[in-house]
């Protein structure tokens, strides 16, 4: 099968097709054809050698697929059959032609949505679900400042807070990309480049502060942040772009607002540890019962994913690049050929 490689780390002229060996199911696992894949933070840091596959994991880049059940493995339950469309987070392998899965962390795709739109589901979607339910408990009427509310797991985000009858907000880089959350249903979003985003949410909120941040940029904005959060606000960390460092009195200011930090990393789960396994099954079950069914024809409110280009496996380098300046709004997909 042909699957996106690099040899050494480097920039994105090291990607290319190559041909590997096709996997085969392990106990339990479901082999998958996929049809699409997406491109993800992760995938890019992978590539510079930054960020290296948990334990046991593929060393092939793509951590989710959409695609349909092509064979199974010995001690699967029977819950999927061949030709099924389904998608999945992995812990890498996506971005080939076939790939391995677990049974227990495929969800059906929804009726009358493309592979393409499926495959901008899985890790952008469960990201955004996680740290709004399993980690920060967001609650109705509560205020959701989520950080680069254009990337994919922000415009997940801006609607599963709709979802939950709270309220989101968000910053971004350019007009456009606030115009794009705006259309994904965010309550107000504030430039980062040129206006300070804690002194607009604290206007926004009436002086109270943001009661929950989805943070992926981390040591740059420690200050604005607890600015701008409420007193037993929730900071949420899932990702460092501006580095981990933090110069100041981080403690006495969290102290002082009784506010708590969290960090979540949903790749970070060791394939050969049970409880890793355990945690993200349940988390897709969850997803599957409380989500999935918002995402079919008819649901109100109606969850979009949201595709802001298309590229075709053996353009990989050109998508990389695309997602290291900054063009996208949405998810980058990648079209696996049959």
């Amino acid at each position: 099968m042909f699957a996106a490689y690099f040899d050494c780390p480097g920039g994105p002229e090291n990607l290319y097709m190559k041909e590997v060996m096709k996997p085969h199911p392990g106990e339990g696992e479901v082999l998958v054809k996929v049809s699409a894949s997406a491109l993800n933070r992760a995938d890019l840091l992978q590539r510079r050698g930054k960020y290296p596959p948990p334990k046991g994991a593929s060393d092939i880049l793509g951590l989710e697929a959409a695609g349909s059940v092509a064979g199974l493995g010995p001690g699967c339950t029977g819950r999927w059959k061949i030709g099924d469309a389904v998608m999945a987070l992995l812990s890498g392998g996506g971005q080939a032609q076939y790939v391995t899965v677990p049974e227990g962390h495929l969800m059906p795709i929804p009726k009358g949505m493309t592979f393409i739109q499926a495959a901008a589901i899985p890790e952008a979607w469960l990201t955004a679900f996680q740290l709004l339910h399993f980690v920060g408990k967001v609650q109705e009427g509560e205020t959701v400042l989520i950080h680069a509310g254009a990337s994919g797991v922000g415009m997940a985000a801006i609607q599963l807070v709709r979802l939950a009858k709270a309220i989101p907000i968000v910053t971004a880089g350019t007009q456009e990309k606030l115009k794009a959350t705006a259309n994904a249903g965010a309550a107000a979003g504030f430039n980062y480049k040129n206006e300070d985003f804690s002194e607009r949410v604290l206007e926004f909120t009436r002086g109270s502060g943001v009661d929950i941040i989805l943070d992926c940029v981390g040591g740059s904005y420690w200050e604005k942040n607890l600015n701008c959060l409420s007193t037993d606000g929730r900071w949420i960390i899932y990702g460092l772009l501006s580095g981990g460092e933090v110069h100041g009195d981080l403690l006495a200011r969290l102290l002082s607002k009784r506010a708590s930090i969290h960090t979540s990393l949903l790749r970070s789960r060791d394939k050969e540890a049970s409880n890793g396994y355990q945690q993200s099954e349940r988390l897709v079950r969850a997803f599957t019962q409380d989500v999935l069914p918002s995402f079919s024809e008819g649901a109100s409110p109606r969850l979009q994913p949201l595709v802001d280009s298309v590229y075709p496996l053996h353009a990989i380098a050109e998508a990389h690049r695309a997602m290291e300046e900054n063009r996208n709004s949405g998810k980058i997909v990648i079209e696996v050929p049959v």
